[in-house]
């Protein structure tokens, strides 16, 4: 009979990996990740800019039906809320106009800034990017209905 022990291969010394291998490993994972990292949030920060371009199209076809149905845009006052809810003293309101049903934040968590009568064109809406204030360059800078 043969012993159980014997045929098994005999661990040693050499078994398992020592702590220089698994810091080496550490370091090529760290490197990698120093590479990718800024590509990624480079990535997030430019399709954040993208959703807020494409926000603010569409809050400019909603102001669009509501001039259709009321023969003007909603005042500054009223805002971009007269898109979900009937301003006072309006008949021809026709809405909601935006499918959400709310006026959506940007996608930084801010409020978008509506004027009308703008300074660009009938109306003006704004993000003022990632930081919330005026200003600012990259993901930091505005979005605009006047620049797309």
């Amino acid at each position: 009979m043969t012993n159980v022990r014997s045929a098994l291969p005999r661990r040693g010394a050499e078994a398992g990996f020592t702590l220089v291998e698994m810091l080496v490993v550490i370091t090529i994972i760290g490197l990698i990740m120093a590479l990718v990292a800024p590509r990624v949030l480079n990535y997030l920060s430019e399709s954040k800019t993208k959703a807020a371009k494409i926000q603010i199209e569409s809050f400019g076809n909603a102001l669009d039906l509501f001039y259709l149905d009321e023969g003007r845009y909603p005042t500054t006052a009223e805002g971009l809320g007269a898109l979900v809810q009937r301003p006072a003293d309006n008949q021809t309101w026709n809405g909601p106009y935006l499918q959400t049903g709310t006026v959506p934040l940007d996608p930084w968590g801010n409020r978008y800034v509506y004027r009308a009568p703008g300074q660009h064109g009938p109306y003006d809406i704004e993000s003022f990017g990632s930081d919330g204030h005026q200003g600012g360059t990259g993901s930091a800078s505005e979005i605009t209905s006047w620049n797309r």
